[in-house]
Order: C-alpha cells, then sequence, then structure tokens
C-alpha cells in the first residue's frame, strides 16, 4: 500500500489542533496487523508532538483531529468525554429508507474479538439517522452519534435493517455494477470488484470549541471510493 503524504492530508489547522480527511484503509493507532503503518506514525514524522484525539475504524474515512499539545488534548478530551463535539457521518446504507431524526437508544457489548452487539448489559448507544438521498435500493444517511461505542453506527443501521454497504459483518452486502447497470456484461475471465471494497462509511463533520473558545467546524469531502459509489447509485 501506497502510503499518504501527511500534509496533503490536512483540512484545517491552526496553533493548537490539525484536522485531517483520513484516507480509507489505515489504522489510526498501531493495531495488530504487523509491518504496517498507521496513521499517528505519519503524523508524528510530520510534527512529533502530535496526539490523535479520537480514533476512526480502519476502513473509516474522514474527520480526525490531532492536537499539537497537552492542553489542547485535553481540551478536546473533556469535551468528546462531556459530548459536546459535533460529529456527522456519511453511510451508504442498503434498502430505501426514510429516516427523520431517527434515535436508536440500543446498549452495545462488544465481545471478545472486537465483534459489537446490541445487549442490554452493555454500555448506552445512542444514535440520530436523517435520510439524505434515496436511490433505487440504497440511501444515503447522516448518522450523529451521541456516544462513542465500537463500530456504534454499523450495528445501530443493521439493527434499523439498513446495513452499511459492505458491512459484511453486520450484514451488509457489498455493491456490484452488475447490479446497477442492465446488461452489464463482465470481460471472460475476470472478477468484478465491489464499487468500494470497505464499508461505505466516511466522518463527514466535526465540529469543537478551540482554546479560545471560538467554535470551529470542519467539513471532510468523499473520498474517491466513496464519491464514484454515490455517483454510480444516482446514475442507475
Amino acid at each position: 500500500m501506497k502510503y499518504p503524504v501527511f500534509k496533503d492530508l490536512i483540512i484545517f489547522e491552526n496553533e493548537d489542533y490539525l484536522v485531517v480527511n483520513k484516507p480509507p484503509f489505515l489504522a489510526t493507532l498501531e493495531d495488530r496487523t504487523p509491518n504496517t503503518t498507521n496513521l499517528l506514525k505519519i503524523a508524528k514524522q510530520h510534527n512529533p508532538e502530535l496526539q490523535a484525539c479520537h480514533r476512526l475504524d480502519k476502513d473509516t474515512s474522514g474527520c480526525l483531529v490531532f492536537a499539537k499539545n497537552p492542553e489542547a488534548y485535553r481540551h478536546l478530551s473533556m469535551q468528546f468525554e462531556h459530548r459536546q463535539v459535533y460529529k456527522v457521518y456519511h453511510a451508504v446504507a442498503w434498502g430505501v429508507h426514510k429516516f427523520e431524526d431517527e434515535l436508536v437508544n440500543r446498549a452495545i457489548l462488544p465481545n471478545a474479538k472486537g465483534v459489537a452487539h446490541l445487549n442490554p448489559k452493555g454500555k448506552p448507544a445512542e444514535t440520530y439517522f436523517t435520510t439524505l438521498e434515496t436511490f433505487a435500493r440504497h440511501t444515503l444517511v447522516e448518522c450523529m452519534p451521541v456516544t462513542g461505542r465500537l463500530h456504534q453506527i454499523r450495528v445501530h443501521l443493521a439493527y434499523l435493517k439498513a446495513p452499511i454497504v459492505g458491512d459484511e459483518l453486520y450484514g451488509g452486502e457489498n455493491v456490484y455494477l452488475s447490479n446497477l447497470k442492465r446488461g452489464y456484461n463482465l470481460k471472460k475471465d475476470t472478477e468484478e470488484l465491489p464499487l468500494i471494497k470497505r464499508f461505505a462509511l466516511h466522518s463527514f463533520n466535526i465540529g469543537f470549541t478551540l482554546l479560545n473558545g471560538e467554535p470551529v467546524k470542519i467539513e471532510a469531502p468523499y473520498p474517491k471510493d466513496f464519491a464514484v459509489l454515490v455517483k454510480q447509485l444516482r446514475a442507475h
């Protein structure tokens, strides 16, 4: 895998914080895969002082905040703790759904293998869902998590019978061009690849308060694979 140039990922920067548009397929912190890099490692080569203020799943793209100093890190950690951080994700889900500020309030309990399940014994988890756009068999959904549990958006969407495209762990199948195009002919002896090779989840917005008390809201444009998926669904 070709690793990104860190400065090309930056979408906001001031003296305390730096926000990047995290590419998919890159872990935020070290994961269990040997000999791989992660976003924090790349960030520290850019500036050794940087600390990741939160994390995104390896497959999830979008807004990720780094702090440049301990005070900034503490300041944002408190906002995360008190649920004062504004977070909006976009997901492409299976099925046609009309969500209007639909709240899922279901506790989540991860098992030993790191798979999350809805379980009353788990930690409370709340997410609001709103439909942005519907297609023939899919929906572009705005997801606003109030809490930050493991795989929260993915599990809550699966509960709504709207699993995320490509999220096979939670019941979301892949999407192929042949599913969308009538009479789509694949070249002989070639295997068709899915339109997106990960689950279709993107951290679109993040909003928080800077050290001087000023609020800031940052938006991360869709990466290429997510944009292509949405474009193809619109076209068919």
